[in-house]
Formats: structure tokens, sequence, C-alpha cells
């Protein structure tokens, strides 16, 4: 795939965290926006991050928080069109903050899941080499993720993102998930820090989550991600 055509088809490509492409998809090629949208199965059990992640915590997550997404998406896209078949657009700006917020969180929570496995994985490759590259080790690059993450306000997520023109790897913060984003950066690995994804656990103790997510992420599904971007 040409890199122009992974910024167009990538889940949060050139149009960033903001603006979502009906279009969008995953970097593994399955769509993840489109008019009636549904809930993703889990690629592992819901006790299957355990003892990093529980059980409950996963099925809240899930089943109700990542549902509630997609119930918004659905609806906006589908309010949306209303008004186009209508030529009325009073509501307008009401309905696009709705698709921009329930997208930007369905394509988020997709990412999430997919970038977290049972198995204990490092990264490889194009990504290992990257990391030492810019951040000297792979425990430089920890430091400066979980810090980065575990400093978000609001409805927040740490996201480490590749910048295609750069070819460089950053950590990003996204403080509101549906606004806040940088031009063109493709992510890579995002990790949820709003309360609800540790709260029962971990409590307020959010650095204690972070550094278990650690033991959690599926370095192989971000080596792909970056592999589909230089590619």
């Amino acid at each position: 795939m040409e890199k122009r055509d992974f910024l167009k088809t990538s889940a949060l490509g050139a149009l960033g965290l903001s603006f979502l492409p009906l279009w969008g998809r995953t970097p593994n090629n399955q769509n993840i926006i489109n008019i009636n949208n549904t809930l993703p199965e889990l690629p592992y059990a819901y006790n299957a991050l355990e003892p990093f992640i529980d059980e409950q915590t996963m099925r809240l997550h899930h089943e109700i928080h990542h549902q509630g997404y997609v119930n918004g998406l659905n609806k906006a896209l589908e309010q949306l069109t209303e008004l186009k078949d209508k030529q009325d657009y009073e509501m307008i700006k009401h309905w696009e903050r709705e698709l921009s917020f329930h997208g930007s969180g369905h394509i988020l929570h997709c990412l999430f899941w997919e970038n977290m496995n049972p198995t204990k994985t490092m990264p490889k490759t194009q990504l290992k080499t990257l990391i030492d590259e810019q951040y000297g080790s792979f425990e430089n690059f920890k430091t400066h993720f979980i810090s980065s993450a575990a400093k978000v306000e609001g409805s927040g997520w740490g996201i480490l993102a590749f910048e295609p023109f750069g070819e460089k790897l950053l950590i990003l913060q996204a403080e509101k998930h549906q606004n806040q984003t940088l031009w063109n950066t493709l992510p890579l690995l995002v990790v949820d820090v709003w309360e609800h994804a540790y709260y029962l656990k971990y409590q307020n103790k959010r650095k204690a989550y972070l550094d278990a997510f650690f033991n959690i992420i599926n370095w192989d599904v971000v080596s792909k991600r970056l592999k589909n971007a230089l590619d």
C-alpha cells in the first residue's frame, strides 16, 4: 500500500481524530465506520488480561462504554442523513459534534482492544529500530509514554503515533479525543486513561494501571500498523 493510500484508509488517517471519514478502516483493512455500526467482539476473553486488567472492568468498559459510542455514532449518522434528505441544516453543528465525539470514541476503542494481548510481546524490526533511535532504549520510551499518559486530563488517551512526513514516532496526549490531535499522525498504540478504564481495580492509581498496561501490549499489532504506514 502506498503511504498516501494508507493516509486515506487508516482509521485515524489524514483527517485526524476530529473529522472521521465514513470509509475509515483499521490497518488490517476492516471497516470501522459505516452507516450501521456494531460493537466489535473482543479478540480474547473478558478475563484474559488478568491480573493486569480485571474481568469486571473489561465487561463494563466494552459492553457499556464502547456500546455507548456505537449507539451515539449510529444516531449521529442517522440524523445527518435525515438533515441531508430534508435539506434542513439547522442542527448540523450539534450532530457533527456528536459524530466527532462518538466516532472518535468508537475508533479509538477498536484500536485499543486490538493493541492488547494476553501473551507478552516486545517491539520488533522497524518499530524497535525507531524506538531505539529516538528514545535511546525501550525503557526510556516506556518512561516517556507512561509519564505523558499519566498526566492527560479530561476524556483522555495516551497515543504513540507515526508522523509520515518526517517518518518519526510521536508520543501524544489526547485530552479530548474528538478535537485534539496533530494533523497527519497515524496512531500505532493507544491507551484509554479515562477513569472507567481502570478505576475498579486501580482506584486513583493511574500510573499503576499504565505500568500494568505495558505487560499486555500487543507489539505485533503495533509493529504491523507501523509497517503499513511505511510500505
